[in-house]
């Protein structure tokens, strides 16, 4: 059962928490320049832009608007060392390295290191902003000066399957490194708060009026057009963090919910996938489809395993069902819990029969309290969690000329 559509009003952007500015310690010196004068942005991504549209897009597509941005991702191998790119927006660049295949590591980091500077004198980058998401870039641009160093710490990366086993020794270089610090979710927060002396906690954000055209009717995606219903939705990557064995016993508990799931399958093996009859595998979705899929969906759900890997995750999917106007079942994560569970936004559940009774309270009962969550959801804009964060910048940044 979903909310009816309605009005609402825009974020006001005068109430996202975040601990104030401690006093700094000594910094480097930027050469006279001033926060006004620093033009470009690069960004180190683990993460690829046009992979599932999440925090990085949506961040740094507003950071555009202050700064030109160049987002360097991961190599991929080909026959030829060379980079390429290929603009989002006038202000928004995607650099991808390619380097030959049989490179090794120690040439692969090396050979990272020649493009990005080759890619730095050739755009003539001078004052620049060096926005992190990954400590592994440090291989290879420790060697930069940037007039500012900041650390987007969206997940803690060293509890993911495969992580590199230098991954945490370059976090704390790059903590050491950082002028700010900023966390993906409240619990990631109170892990690295001290570590850091400017760390500051942004917990996913919303793009409230995109997700709420689902409170309109959309036409139904052929994909999924045949399910019946009920049906039961989550849009997210599939991956360790995914509690592959609760979806099983729903999917055999409740054969006649339909289960869809959008979002690419990475690092699991999907045979350990259930693949009943009730249970369907859309793949990945443009962002822009979402809400067509979220419009005909009757409850949302986020179905996480309690392990390492999501013991500090804040779901961005979270606010994106509520903006739909979908109820949301989720798995007790801590963050889902502390923001959205203890107001009763989303029903909290820690088995397979307690999910299912939630899944049946949501299909029976749909909120009384909307107004409350979306007051809370206009709140929390990605405008707004940007501007605060360009607003420390630019406070650090004058901290930082002033020394």
């Amino acid at each position: 059962m979903k909310i009816p559509s309605s009005t609402h009003s825009s974020a006001n952007g005068d109430t996202l928490q975040v601990p104030s500015i401690i006093s700094t310690s000594s910094h480097k010196s930027v050469g006279g320049s001033t926060a006004n004068e620093i033009i470009d942005l690069i960004c180190f991504s683990h993460l690829r832009w046009n992979f599932v549209y999440q925090r990085p897009q949506h961040l740094l597509g507003r950071a555009a608007k202050n700064y030109r941005v160049w987002f360097i991702e991961e190599p991929i191998w080909d026959d030829r060392l060379h980079m390429t790119s290929y603009k989002q927006t006038d202000r928004l660049t995607v650099l991808v390295p390619h380097l030959p295949h049989g490179t090794n590591p120690e040439e692969a980091i090396r050979l990272q290191r020649q493009l990005l500077d080759e890619f730095i004198e050739r755009e003539h980058v001078s004052t620049f902003i060096a926005w992190y998401y990954t400590p592994m870039a440090l291989l290879f641009s420790d060697h930069l000066n940037p007039s500012l160093t900041v650390y987007d710490c969206m997940d803690e990366l060293s509890a993911f399957w495969g992580a590199p086993k230098q991954l945490i020794e370059k976090e704390k270089q790059l903590m050491q490194q950082a002028d700010l610090m900023f966390t993906g979710g409240y619990s990631l927060y109170e892990a690295k708060q001290n570590q850091h002396p400017r760390v500051f906690a942004f917990p996913s954000s919303i793009d409230f009026a995109h997700f709420a055209l689902a409170r309109n009717p959309q036409p139904d995606p052929t994909d999924q057009r045949a399910f019946p219903s009920p049906r039961i939705g989550f849009s997210g990557v599939i991956d360790e963090r995914f509690d592959y064995t609760l979806l099983g016993e729903l999917a055999q508990r409740r054969p006649e919910w339909q289960f869809v799931l959008l979002g690419p399958i990475v690092k699991i093996d999907q045979n350990l996938l259930p693949h009943s009859a009730n249970v369907h595998y859309l793949g990945m979705k443009a962002y822009k489809e979402l809400p067509t899929y979220f419009s005909n969906w009757d409850v949302a759900i986020l179905p996480f395993a309690l392990n390492e890997s999501t013991r500090f995750i804040s779901p961005t999917k979270t606010p994106e069902y509520l903006a739909a106007g979908l109820p949301v079942v989720s798995t007790p994560i801590r963050d889902v819990i502390r923001t959205y569970g203890t107001k009763e936004f989303v029903h909290i559940a820690d088995s397979a029969q307690a999910f299912e009774t939630a899944i049946e309270l949501a299909l029976a009962n749909n909120h009384d309290n909307w107004s409350a969550i979306d007051s809370f959801l206009n709140e929390n804009s990605w405008d707004h969690t940007w501007n605060e964060m360009n607003r420390l910048i630019t406070a650090q940044m004058s901290v930082i000329i002033d020394q």
